[in-house]
């Protein structure tokens, strides 16, 4: 995969920033996918290279098939978009909560993809990386896990944001199974709590955006002799489901 097609969506900050930033900066063509336009036309002049910002809400369907029309050819789609809201667990979580994390992170991802599906069905490497967390895993949840992904203590808390998660897990398996005969990579990307405004606890603890983002450039750029339908780390690592 030389050159490249590049779609990011939620790129004009944190993490997907940093993912466009890095695929551009390898000589990629990246668009930029910005809620506000503005925003993305300001990141993409920042990272330089061959970005172009691209307007597109996840959670409209006119805005998505409207940025879909934009692009005639695409080899990558990377679903970065999402939000977190709050830190309640399941009992204090507010249905409309629930329904609007649910809304970027799930159905957007549905809707995106959905929508770029044409595009990327005329790539001779088509790949797609859904933007995951770690705390999506199940087996982590239940404490199951060792090592980086483990949790010290099994928490409810950001019921509404973890769950989404886990619905993104299972899609994007069903997406990998689904395209596997017409060469699709389809994985997951658990990429580590992060320095971004995502919430008030990664805001200021987190790690490096960047080593994140290189996790997802990797799984954007797999060979075609690669897996697809896996979960994995930034680093590289399988995540339990």
């Amino acid at each position: 995969m030389d050159k490249s097609i590049a779609l990011v969506t939620g790129a004009n900050k944190g993490i997907g920033k940093e993912i466009a930033r890095q695929l551009a900066d390898a000589g990629h063509t990246v668009y930029l996918g910005s809620r506000e336009l503005s925003r993305g036309e300001r990141a993409a002049e920042e990272i330089g290279g061959d970005t172009r910002a691209l307007q597109i809400d996840v959670t409209d369907q006119r805005s998505v098939e409207d940025a879909a029309g934009q692009v005639p050819a695409l080899d990558i789609l990377v679903n970065n978009a999402g939000i977190s809201g709050d830190g309640k667990t399941p009992d204090l979580e507010d249905l409309d909560t629930v329904r609007r994390i649910f809304e970027t992170n799930v159905f957007g991802v549905f809707a995106v993809t959905n929508a770029f599906l044409p595009a990327l069905r005329r790539s001779a490497h088509p790949r797609i990386v859904n933007i995951s967390s770690g705390t999506g895993s199940m087996a982590a949840s239940a404490g199951q896990v060792t090592g980086v992904m483990a949790s010290p203590t099994p928490s409810g808390r950001f019921a509404a944001y973890r769950s989404s998660k886990t619905a993104l897990n299972e899609l994007t398996l069903l997406y990998a199974i689904t395209l596997a005969d017409e060469g699709f990579k389809v994985n997951a990307l658990a990429p580590g709590a992060r320095r971004t405004d995502l919430n008030a606890n990664v805001a200021t603890a987190g790690g490096d955006p960047a080593e994140g983002a290189a996790g997802a450039v990797r799984l954007a750029l797999l060979p075609d002799d690669a897996p697809t339908g896996q979960f994995l780390s930034w680093d590289g690592t399988v995540v339990p489901w």
